[in-house]
């Protein structure tokens, strides 16, 4: 009997190309249920024209995920929304991102220590999206609901976690960013960024003062991994009115301060 020689690299892939199809239907499902959340509640018509998908196509989409929990729809209404199965993938997410748990019990310290709302955010691609919060009680104050996401360059912690990016890494997210002017506060192009960043890195701490929102400001610092990495940031916000004065430097320390004990808490390495 011949010796049977074994093929060399990686074994071939039990779906042949024709399970491309099967792919773009999956490709387009998530798409539409990231659309749905981002929309929060939208009629077929609106969401087809949102994603560019044709809207009998989307029907059939937003059947197969009702059936599976992931949407639901309201008859009142004739809207799609979000629906428990995707929050409970959502929430494992969460449960299973240290940062995230061991954080909130710091970030709620820091709530009473300066009477603003205290945020999570994580980055991704050229945003950071909010993954927790903790609500001041004051009656005018930021929020932030989960899931939302912001640029970088216009967010109190987007600016932090640049401020801490290697090199290379942050020459890859600015080359990515098109920068987009929300109030006449925001950084208009690479140069204006870059300069506010190396303050950030002197100081230890980021100041978004109405670069995002009118009326609004945000202090933030950088959470490191073990790695030495920003994985996440931390910050303040409120009204700019309660961020002036020798608040900001107060705020800016106790962001830091909090910044750093998360980061030793989830066994980071602080700069």
């Amino acid at each position: 009997m011949e010796n049977q020689k074994r093929a060399r690299g990686r074994p071939k892939s039990q779906f042949k190309e024709s399970s491309a199809g099967m792919l773009q239907s999956l490709d387009r499902a998530l798409g539409t249920l990231s659309t749905v959340a981002k929309l929060e509640a939208c009629t077929l018509s609106d969401l087809s024209r949102e994603t560019g998908v044709p809207t009998a196509t989307t029907h059939r989409i937003l059947t197969t995920l009702s059936n599976r929990g992931y949407v639901s729809f309201d008859e009142d209404r004739q809207e799609w929304m979000i629906g428990i199965e995707a929050y409970r993938t959502g929430a494992s997410y969460l449960k299973r991102n240290s940062v995230v748990e061991i954080g909130r019990p710091i970030m709620r310290k820091l709530m009473q220590d300066t009477g603003e709302t205290a945020n999570m955010a994580t980055p991704n691609k050229c945003d950071v999206v909010f993954v927790s919060q903790i609500e001041t009680g004051n009656p005018i104050r930021a929020f932030f609901p989960a899931g939302s996401r912001t640029p970088m360059y216009a967010s109190g912690t987007g600016k932090a976690l640049l401020a801490a990016m290697q090199p290379k890494a942050l020459e890859k997210i600015l080359s990515a960013t098109a920068f987009e002017s929300f109030t006449e506060r925001t950084h208009a192009n690479t140069d204006s960024l870059l300069s506010d960043l190396e303050t950030i890195r002197h100081r230890g701490w980021s100041f978004d003062e109405e670069e995002r929102y009118y009326g609004m400001s945000c202090i933030g610092a950088a959470i490191y991994n073990e790695q030495n990495e920003p994985c996440a940031g931390v910050s303040v916000s409120g009204p700019t009115a309660r961020f002036r004065g020798s608040a900001t430097q107060r705020f800016g320390e106790l962001v830091a301060a909090a910044a750093r004990e998360i980061t030793l808490a989830v066994g980071g390495h602080p700069r």
